[in-house]
């Protein structure tokens, strides 16, 4: 069946392969690792809790079947076995049925803890990996040649990531219109790198054409991801150029490499294809079947995409098969923070030795530069951004976050930079405040050695302390 593989794409889809299971492995460990405070038992939105809300159908997970921290903790870090396993090649040295169960596994379990993580994970780069992931069980390995129509779903989703982000922003923000967006982008970004600095500084003219080259690149060029080689794979090739320079300027957990895992997927290595036999039929049924159920569910995310009312970043079915993405159809023009801070005085006064929390990823002290994490997910550091935009964003964990603080706990303060109490002595009063904060300038920066500057705003959260039961004597 010549129709059904590309025998000149093995190389393609070795590279492609290795480097998911580089992502996955990325993923489970984000979770293996700040779960408990995030979602566990005791975490700010315990997954107990939320499956005993939310039925099974409406977010399919083992932990419907059951739940404890360990079990949990058992799936991550199975999880990060199975994507070892993977990048190290073991499905290759399987059969084409063994090694497609090998790639279901960190699909069933990630989707398992997506479809619990509730606001913790609702980034659109989960669904992208799902979708990615799903796809990659019907790949094949060493037994069979790639099959076209894999192939060729995996450049569908790469099109419908960038061509939805670009038109997403022109519809958005009039700043992408008049190619301005960049004049505040890396200073009010979620979780800028230890880069951003100097991006920001960046000539204007510059930044018009970052802001220009941005629209060719996804609005014009995924187009050519269905054209005939060499074009498609220099198509390809300059999506990831762009996302490489996405990677210097900021944090984006793993949304640009998961993106440029799939332009892999359409890029044809010069490689001598190595003698393969032909698809058995099971797997050529399998294959046109999940291609069928494919193009059917890709219904909404085209007609969302080419709706004036076009959403960003939303999921169309339980199982994260087809989604729709989209990222900065709107850009911040100031940066505000939220900062902790807390006092072991008996009675909280504004002359009070307030100490402030640092987080790991999030600017805080204006003096400490930024450092790079992505594609680890500083979870806790991202939503505190969203906080920062309007306190309703903040609504379902904000609370539980001061209450952990206030108890010294644990697990909440592995995912800080730095507390300034000491483990058996937890603060009396949390309170939080809203900074404004900007990028210095060059003469600032010399002169202080601080990348930010900051203004207090308003009061965020007047001084809070534990009460009832959990109040210390």
């Amino acid at each position: 069946m010549e129709w059904f593989t590309a025998s000149d794409y093995w190389l393609t889809r070795l590279v492609f392969q290795r480097a998911l299971a580089a992502v996955y492995l990325v993923a489970f460990l984000t979770a293996a690792l700040q779960f408990r405070a995030l979602i566990g038992a005791r975490g700010m939105l315990p997954v107990p809790r939320f499956t005993g809300a939310v039925p099974f159908k409406r977010a399919p997970s083992l932990f419907h079947l059951h739940y404890s921290d360990r079990f949990f903790a058992g799936c991550a870090w199975a999880g990060c076995a199975v994507s070892a396993a993977l990048l190290a090649g073991v499905d290759s040295l399987v059969p084409l049925w063994a090694g497609m169960l090998l790639w279901v596994v960190p699909w069933l379990l990630y989707l398992s803890i997506v479809n619990v993580g509730q606001t913790w994970y609702a980034f659109g780069w989960e669904s992208l990996l799902l979708e990615v992931g799903f796809l990659a069980v019907f790949l094949g390995n060493d037994e069979v040649a790639p099959p076209v129509l894999v192939l060729f779903l995996l450049r569908w989703i790469l099109f419908r990531v960038e061509f939805g982000a670009g038109l997403i922003k022109l519809r958005g923000d009039a700043c992408w219109r008049k190619l301005t967006c960049l004049d505040y982008h890396h200073e009010t970004q979620p979780m800028p790198g230890p880069l951003s600095w100097f991006f920001h500084h960046l000539p204007r003219p510059l930044h018009r054409v970052e802001v220009a080259a941005n629209h060719f690149t996804q609005l014009v060029v995924p187009v050519l991801l269905f054209t005939p080689q060499p074009v498609a794979t220099a198509a390809a090739a300059l999506m990831i150029v762009t996302q490489l320079w996405l990677v210097l300027s900021g944090n984006f957990s793993w949304l640009n490499w998961i993106t440029i895992v799939l332009a892999l997927a359409a890029i044809r290595f010069p490689a001598d294809a190595p003698p393969v036999p032909g698809a058995p039929l099971w797997y050529v049924v399998v294959v046109l079947a999940v291609a069928a159920l494919i193009a059917f569910l890709s219904y909404h995310p085209v007609t969302n995409m080419i709706s004036r009312s076009q959403v960003m970043n939303r999921s169309f079915d339980p199982l994260h098969l087809v989604n729709t993405y989209g990222a900065f159809g709107s850009v911040g023009r100031v940066r505000y923070e939220v900062v902790l801070e807390g006092t072991g005085d008996d009675t909280p006064r504004a002359d009070s030795d307030w100490r402030e929390y640092e987080f790991k990823g999030k600017p805080g002290d204006p003096r400490y530069w930024p450092r790079q994490f992505a594609p680890y997910h500083l979870r806790l550091d991202w939503l505190m951004w969203f906080a920062a935009l309007s306190p309703s964003y903040a609504g379902p964990w904000f609370g539980a976050l001061v209450e952990r603080l206030l108890e010294n706990d644990r697990d909440t303060l592995k995912l800080l930079r730095r507390s300034p109490f000491p483990a058996d002595t937890p603060p009396r009063f949390i309170r939080a405040r809203l900074f404004r904060y900007r990028y210095t300038t060059w003469r600032e920066l010399r002169e202080t050695g601080a990348c930010w500057d900051r203004t207090f705003v308003r009061e965020y959260l007047p001084p809070t302390r534990l009460t009832g039961a959990a109040q210390r004597s």
